[in-house]
């Protein structure tokens, strides 16, 4: 699609490993959405007060400094501490932090998408004798990826457009890679302008699969 004088192989490459990091980004995110989610929805304060602390702390520092932090920081400070050279994985630290970062605001997508299942449909699995587990399994779960979606799908627009922030750490993802190829064809403008052109068409196939996804969640729903 791009040749740029033979660096457009770069670019491709790129983009498999800024689809790799979004999408294994995004499972550490709605694992740690649901779990903080849950925190925040529990009867525990420790559980209320240690997920309000995550959502709030991580939405208030900008990704950039996230990830500098932790894979600049925190080996030196371990180092520092326990006297231990420790040099983190590149592609490791950067989909760590940006799911970290993500699962905060996955949170809250599954905060809102829980409290807006109706009561009496877990009153009426309580009545029937569910346990905790089986209920959230068989009535919560389902449902709550029907209200999920759409917020999960504004989730993953910013998130795999935030993957750009990891060529910072030198992992080799589009942005660096455009980088790269901008230095050596000495052709910034063409190489960052075909790298925007492929963040807009990730974003624009990840609309469609994502009311796809949303449709067939909806299947069956009677619209007012």
């Amino acid at each position: 699609m791009f040749d740029i004088k033979g660096y457009g192989w770069l670019l491709w490459e790129g983009v498999q490993l800024t689809v790799l990091v979004g999408v294994f980004s995004m499972a550490i995110a709605i694992i740690l959405g649901l779990v903080g989610a849950w925190g925040k929805l529990s009867g525990s304060r420790i559980a209320r007060a240690m997920a309000g602390a995550y959502t709030t702390i991580i939405r208030g520092i900008p990704e950039l400094v996230m990830i500098l932090l932790v894979y600049y920081g925190a080996p030196t400070l371990i180092q520092d501490i326990f006297d231990v050279n420790i040099d983190f994985n590149p592609f490791a630290a950067g989909i760590a932090t940006i799911g970290f970062i993500y699962g905060a605001f996955s949170t809250e997508v599954f905060r809102g998408s829980y409290l807006a299942v109706s009561k009496g449909q877990i009153e009426a699995a309580k009545a029937a004798g569910m346990n905790q587990m089986l209920m959230f399994r068989r009535i919560l779960l389902p449902q709550m990826w029907r209200f999920a979606l759409p917020g999960l799908g504004n989730v993953w627009m910013v998130l795999i457009k935030a993957t750009a922030l990891v060529s910072v750490i030198q992992l080799p993802e589009l942005m660096r890679n455009a980088d790269i190829a901008a230095r050596s064809t000495r052709l910034p403008f063409t190489c960052y302008f075909a790298a925007s052109l492929i963040y807009l068409l990730l974003t624009i196939v990840s609309m469609s699969i994502q009311q796809r996804a949303e449709a067939w969640a909806n299947r069956g729903v009677r619209r007012a």
